[in-house]
């Protein structure tokens, strides 16, 4: 649903009102050594529409207006984006995280076609192992669990197969993410091998 999204733009916002405040120089200096740019206003103002958006989704959602959240997703992935051109993380995560939202709600609609390719849209904002990849490659899963079962309902048993078997794939992919993910923050070794590897 939409409130864990929203209260993480707002987390977003604050971080960046931090940030352009009285440590803006070590900031600025920080950005310039990594190569990307530096949150700014522009940055800020993308975050601040991106919430009024998700709010915008949550109330369409709460009515049972899925297309209508669906409208209000859709015009932030095709609003204009600070640093055009350039990688920005928190715009990328937003990017994300919208896009496994739109296929979480398109999977409500029975639409999987187009669950999967908000799914895959989505994967292209998070090439890296983070918490976003983990999530887009669980949707996407939960995607195949979809199909496998509309197929065996409607008696292809060959398809419906292949589609369980591509989301044990992509659900074992998520789990190995997540688990980086872990234990990075631990600092310690993970317990899977990579996306797609068998689990120690």
């Amino acid at each position: 649903m939409g409130g864990p999204m929203t209260r993480r733009l707002g987390a977003l916002i604050v971080c960046a009102c931090a940030l352009l405040g009285g440590c803006g120089r070590a900031i600025s200096a920080r950005a310039q050594e990594d190569g990307g740019p530096v949150i700014d206003t522009d940055v800020m103002a993308y975050l601040s529409e991106a919430r009024a958006l998700h709010h915008e989704a949550n109330l369409k959602e709460d009515a049972n207006d899925l297309p209508g959240a669906l409208v209000a997703l859709g015009q932030l992935v095709h609003a204009r984006k600070p640093h055009e051109g350039a990688a920005v993380p928190e715009v990328e995560e937003v990017l994300a995280d919208t896009y496994a939202r739109m296929a979480e709600l398109r999977l409500r609609t029975k639409d999987v076609t187009g669950a999967e390719s908000d799914a895959r849209a989505g994967l292209e904002h998070a090439p890296d192992s983070t918490y976003f990849r983990g999530h887009l490659l669980e949707v996407s899963g939960e995607v195949e669990e979809t199909r496998a079962a509309a197929l065996a309902d409607a008696g292809l048993r060959d398809q419906a197969a292949a589609a369980r078997a591509k989301a044990l794939k992509l659900l074992n992919q998520a789990v190995t993410v997540q688990d980086e993910v872990v234990g990075r923050s631990l600092g310690g070794q993970t317990g899977a091998t990579g996306e797609g590897g068998a689990r120690q």
